[in-house]
């Protein structure tokens, strides 16, 4: 597996939001979390980027621990995060913030590969490329987080609610540009709200709740269940 979660328990102070959280995901797989608000997702993607240390188990990211380790050194590992609220500087040129991310492999100029590749991804960061990021709309700054993480390299990507807020056409758009990456060999591992969109898009898929995982299966299995929808909102799952 190139990540394994076992028995993570993560705390804001002394309260458990996540508790006992097991999960792999396999090379070259696109695994969804599905789950109400506060259910804990968020959160275990931001234990499996570095931004939060687990208060118990361990992380492991191509056979080796990274449980603790600190940011940078994850992402050189090869795990990437686009944050939920997508968290572009504003102020900045589309340029400018792609720097940020390039710096992490010796600038743009040692990437210029992928930096190319991800403007053809996406055209429109290259039509704006010496813009201001705020200018953008809501779609195209999930493009430039997007990009911003490509530029890194990841065998991992992990993207925390990507369709939230965007208008229909930003969706397919962000959701054609993953089809793309992991057909080019990238891993992906996407929280996301729409239980349809995950059957459609995903091999797998963790349904949480109340910081727990209380189901997981195929996309293929899944799709079949009527019970779905009670398991999302709330009621506890008996097989």
């Amino acid at each position: 597996m190139l990540l394994q979660v076992d028995d993570v328990e993560i705390r804001y102070g002394r309260v458990p939001a996540v508790r006992d959280v097991s999960f792999c995901v396999g090379e070259g797989e696109i695994v969804c979390f599905i789950g109400p608000n506060g259910a804990g997702k968020s959160t275990t993607m931001l234990a499996v980027a570095g931004v939060l240390h687990p208060a118990k188990g361990s992380i492991r990211f191509d056979s080796r621990p990274i449980t603790g380790s600190a940011i940078e050194a994850i992402v050189a590992d090869g795990i990437a995060l686009v944050p939920e609220g997508r968290r572009i500087f504003g102020r900045m040129t589309i340029r400018e913030n792609l720097a940020v991310a390039g710096g992490l492999r010796g600038g743009l100029r040692q990437c210029n590969d992928i930096l190319q590749h991800t403007l053809e991804l996406f055209p429109i960061l290259r039509e704006r490329y010496h813009s201001p990021a705020g200018l953008l709309s809501g779609g195209e700054q999930q493009q430039l987080a997007i990009a911003r993480a490509l530029l890194t390299k990841p065998r991992l990507l992990v993207a925390d609610e990507p369709s939230l807020g965007l208008a229909p056409k930003y969706v397919d758009l962000v959701f054609d540009a993953f089809r793309r990456v992991r057909s080019e060999g990238v891993t992906l591992l996407i929280v996301e709200q729409s239980v349809r969109r995950a059957l459609q898009f995903a091999d797998r898929l963790y349904f949480m709740r109340s910081g727990r995982i209380v189901l997981e299966g195929s996309a293929a299995d899944l799709a079949g269940r009527l019970d779905l929808e009670r398991i999302y909102f709330g009621e506890e799952h008996r097989p």
